[in-house]
C-alpha cells in the first residue's frame, strides 16, 4: 500500500529552485517540465517502496539517486517525508 507523502517546506523550496534554474538557464519550460515529471515519479516510487532508499548511517533517513539529484526521506508507518530534493 503507498504511503502518504508530506514536503517538508525546505524541499519545496530545493525543488522550486532546481526548476527555476533549469528554465533561466535554458530560457525554456521544457526541461524543468520533464524534470518535474521524474521527480514525481521517482516521490511516487518511493511511496509505493520505501525501504527503496539507501540508509544513512546513524539516522532513521533513507536517500534515493535519480539522475544528478538525491531525494532524501524518513519513513515513517503511515507517510513519508520528503525532506530535501
Amino acid at each position: 500500500m503507498a504511503k502518504r507523502i508530506i514536503w517538508a517546506r525546505e524541499a519545496v523550496a530545493d525543488r522550486i529552485q532546481i526548476l527555476d534554474y533549469w528554465y533561466s538557464r535554458l530560457g525554456s519550460k521544457d526541461y524543468s517540465i520533464k524534470l518535474d515529471n521524474m521527480f514525481k515519479e521517482t516521490i511516487q516510487f518511493i511511496s509505493n517502496f520505501p525501504n527503496i532508499g539507501r540508509e544513512i548511517e546513524n539516522r532513521k533517513e533513507r536517500f534515493v539517486v535519480k539522475d544528478n539529484y538525491q531525494v532524501f526521506y524518513p519513513c515513517e508507518e503511515d507517510s513519508i517525508k520528503i525532506l530535501h530534493t
